[in-house]
């Protein structure tokens, strides 16, 4: 299956002056498939070191001299390493943490060996180590599941991404492509981003059986959460991530979340989003870029890593084919989920995963924008109606009071521009270009921001 972190990692290897790479993301994203393709797609001779399955592999890794560490993998490997055709692969480093250190020497000594260290829980190791990360001596990419257009190339629609991704904002989108957009997103917002999944629905599309796998990975994640700390309860941090889907598109209450003591909850959320398995929506006033000048931890909200994981925790029925089959509620989570994960992924892959951010009015009467995002210089407020209509009486306002002059809206409508003048409730005027988004163009927002902004 084609990833959009192909294009990147292929650049990266072309590079002069690449540094080692340490590739993040939660468990099953496909870190291991992608470096095994980059290195069968590069031609290169694959240097695959799993410190999970085997931790004798430290042994090759007692100095700081990059030659004789490879002499010593040469070894065990009985064969020479060329540095100029292979691709050292350092898997499951978080069991191997000093290995991380181990980076820097590449950089310095034999830059001309790409080198790749990830790990499933790798964001613990780089929390609690003691030791020198080696600064400016190794960069990061952020994988994320797999997005909507990465399903529709899995499943061979390439005729349909490509008109996807030729629309204007200056046409009318096809009714048939629109509707066969549709059914496709339905699809996928049954079946979710995480690759052997995805996998399974090209080859079996049965309801049922992608259901069990959702579950058996939700099991998997649940396996994993004695490793994040010794100072957090398995339990408590299971009945935390159940809130989080509860009360995904609203901002998270920690008195709901099946512990009396809020001060419990907040380090459980820390944990749940370095396992990648939670991201946070941060309020942020929206006056002006960047948006994290003006956060506030006491106000959030929760999104999972992937709608599949939802439809697991919520036990959706095993042989449901038709979204409308789904109550009001659990289509608009399954909307908030997809535009939650779509838009972390729109974030830059490079550094520190990106955050996203929503706004709320303190006090008063009750107003609430879905999304901000910051595109270029400009702040986006974004719209969610999980249906084909809804009021946007806070949208309205938020336009007005902020000056704003270009706004988007998610619906299950074809996509489409309005120019607006209207009177919100409290007597103000907003003038502004609505932008209609079906959820299936999100990953085409910034392309089609450009073209009306």
């Amino acid at each position: 299956m084609y990833r959009n972190a192909t294009t990147d990692l292929s650049h990266w290897l072309t590079q002069p002056r690449r540094l080692p790479l340490v590739l993040r993301g939660a468990r099953q994203v496909g870190k291991t498939w992608l470096i095994r393709d980059l290195a069968q797609r590069s031609g290169r001779e694959l240097i695959d070191m799993n410190f999970e399955r085997d931790p004798t592999w430290a042994r090759c890794f007692t100095d700081n001299v990059p030659q004789h560490i490879l002499q010593k993998i040469s070894l065990r490997l009985g064969r020479r390493i060329t540095i100029e055709g292979s691709l050292l692969f350092l898997d499951e480093i978080q069991e191997y943490a000093d290995g991380l250190a181990k980076l820097r020497w590449f950089a310095e000594d034999c830059p001309q060996l790409p080198v790749v260290a990830a790990g499933s829980l790798l964001e613990f190791t780089l929390r609690d180590h003691d030791w020198s990360m080696p600064v400016g001596r190794a960069g990061f990419y952020n994988l994320e599941p797999m997005t909507f257009a990465e399903y529709l190339a899995a499943h061979g629609q390439d005729l349909l991404l490509e008109y996807l991704r030729a629309w204007s904002p200056r046409e009318a989108l096809d009714p048939t492509v629109h509707e066969q957009a549709l059914h496709w997103h339905n699809r996928y917002s049954l079946t979710g981003g995480m690759p052997g999944i995805v996998a399974l629905d090209v080859e079996n599309p049965e309801t049922a059986i992608i259901r069990d796998a959702q579950r058996q990975l939700l099991a998997t994640y649940r396996a994993d959460f004695p490793k994040y700390t010794r100072r957090a309860d398995p339990h408590l941090i299971g009945t935390v991530l159940a809130s989080a889907a509860a009360q995904i598109g609203r901002k998270f209450v920690y008195r709901q979340a099946y512990d009396p003591q809020p001060a419990r909850v907040k380090p459980i959320i820390e944990l749940l989003c370095q396992a990648r398995l939670c991201t946070t929506i941060d309020y942020t006033a929206g006056n002006g870029v960047p948006l994290a000048a003006e956060t506030k931890d006491k106000f959030r909200k929760l999104a999972l890593l992937d709608i599949g994981l939802l439809h697991a925790m919520m036990e959706t029925p095993e042989l449901l084919s038709d979204l409308n089959d789904l109550s009001p509620t659990m289509r608009s989570r399954l909307a908030e989920q997809v535009l939650a994960q779509h838009l972390r992924a729109r974030g830059p892959r490079s550094g520190d995963p990106s955050r996203l951010y929503y706004w709320q009015r303190e006090g008063g009467r009750p107003g609430e924008i879905d999304h901000l995002i910051q595109h270029r210089n400009r702040v986006i407020p974004i719209e969610l109606k999980s249906g084909a209509a809804g009021a946007m009486k806070s949208l309205h306002q938020f336009m007005a009071d902020k000056g704003l002059d270009t706004a988007v809206r998610i619906d299950r409508n074809a996509p489409s521009t309005q120019s607006l003048t209207v009177r919100t409730t409290q007597g103000d005027q907003a003038q502004y270009l609505l932008v209609n988004l079906p959820l299936y163009l999100l990953e085409e927002l910034d392309r089609v921001l450009d073209a009306v902004t």
